[in-house]
């Protein structure tokens, strides 16, 4: 699930047009000319111009058909910034904390909150024991890519971590992965207490970063990451 701090940014970005328009209904002719012409200057420089909505990526999740049978969508961890672009976040430069590799969300281990905008859903087995969790986030100028640069270095600094729930000694198997969008790395987690692994998946299209994380299957999530993945990169693109 997504962490608290997120959602409250959310809330704080859905009443603002509310504050705006609050602030504006007293403009003189004169103020609403200066004020257009303020609009179009800032509309010209918009780093947002051209980068998908929330509403937008949440039509690129793959659907429930791309994901494995038994598997059913937990409505209440669906999220997206609809048609609001949130603040950029800057990057922590804390030592990341591996276990968030293990949950929804893991893009914030590279030291982003997420982008712009996003969307995310999961899906999971009635039991708990199999989920596979997707997210699209977009951000700003060349962002994207230091976000996969940074994943690459959390992958090395996670080589060996210990999951928080049952206190296992956790590995991290990580590799860049050919033909899956702009560029993709893929991490495997894996532990001797484990009945399955965990694969993750980060790939970029452009300005969008995909995250999927599967425990599905016996092949420690691997295909149906990559299906969901290659799912969402597809309608990405159209």
């Amino acid at each position: 699930m997504r962490l608290t701090p997120r959602v409250a940014t959310l809330l704080a970005v859905a009443a603002l047009p509310l504050a705006l328009t609050a602030c504006s209904s007293g403009s003189s002719d004169d103020g609403g000319k200066a004020s257009s012409d303020h609009g179009s200057a800032a509309k010209a420089k918009d780093p947002n111009a051209g980068l998908p909505t929330g509403t937008q990526l949440k039509k690129a999740l793959a659907p429930a058909s791309a994901f494995p049978a038994g598997l059913t969508l937990e409505a209440g961890n669906s999220s997206d910034t609809g048609g609001t672009f949130l603040s950029p976040s800057g990057r922590s430069t804390a030592k990341p904390d591996c276990t968030r590799l293990e949950a929804t969300s893991w893009i914030q281990v590279s030291g982003y909150k997420g982008g712009v905008s996003f969307a995310q859903n999961d899906y999971a087995s009635k039991d708990k024991t199999q989920e596979v969790a997707q997210e699209i986030d977009t951000f700003q100028g060349t962002t994207a890519a230091t976000v996969m640069k940074s994943l690459q270095t959390v992958a090395a600094q996670c080589a060996t971590f210990t999951d928080t729930d049952t206190h296992a000694k956790v590995k991290l198997t990580g590799r860049t992965t050919a033909g899956l969008g702009d560029e993709a790395y893929t991490m495997t987690l894996t532990s001797g207490t484990w009945e399955n692994g965990t694969t993750l998946i980060a790939a970029r299209s452009g300005n969008s970063v995909v995250t999927v994380l599967s425990t599905a299957g016996t092949d420690d999530g691997a295909a149906s990451a990559k299906k969901v993945t290659t799912t969402i990169l597809t309608a990405l693109k159209k």
